[in-house]
């Protein structure tokens, strides 16, 4: 089985997808920070149209519940894609897929300026579709908070 787990977490852990299977509990990351900016969220809003103040609104924001504009859920929810390549590097495959999502949860809110990184584990891996389909528990923390912004299931599909 070859795992590369870095000593010092800054790069991401690389498994081979033929060993994927036996890295079940593989602990993965945490990865760098990512600041979360407001030009981000607003570029969020307006490719969604999801413009609630909570999100864009900086003036209303601020007198709202969490003292300054939030991220959107899933503008931390699509964050995940690239965060994930920060964490883990499967290789001998040529291509994978998004499979699915399971049991997210928007836990903390992330507020304009805050600092978030992922770190996981590989919960599961089988053959599946003559690739092999793995499933991750992933978390986005938010650096100085205790709850974590976002935890969920993530399934990828990934072809030899």
């Amino acid at each position: 089985m070859t795992i590369n787990t870095p000593a010092d977490r800054a790069l991401p852990t690389v498994i081979s997808l033929a060993d994927i299977e036996e890295s079940v509990g593989v602990e993965l990351g945490p990865g760098p920070w990512l600041t979360v900016e407001q030009g981000r969220i607003d570029a969020f809003a307006e490719a969604t149209g999801d413009h609630q103040w909570i999100h864009v609104d900086r003036d209303r924001a601020a007198a709202g519940p969490f003292g300054r504009t939030i991220a959107h859920g899933y503008l931390t929810l699509s964050l995940v894609a690239g965060m994930m390549g920060d964490i883990i590097d499967v290789t001998d495959r040529s291509s994978g897929v998004n499979y699915g999502i399971d049991k997210v949860r928007f836990v903390t809110p992330v507020r304009e300026g805050s600092r978030i990184r992922m770190r996981g584990s590989v919960l599961a891996a089988a053959p599946r579709a003559g690739g092999m389909q793995y499933r991750l528990g992933l978390s986005i923390e938010i650096e100085g908070v205790e709850k974590p912004a976002m935890v969920g299931e993530f399934i990828v599909l990934a072809f030899p």
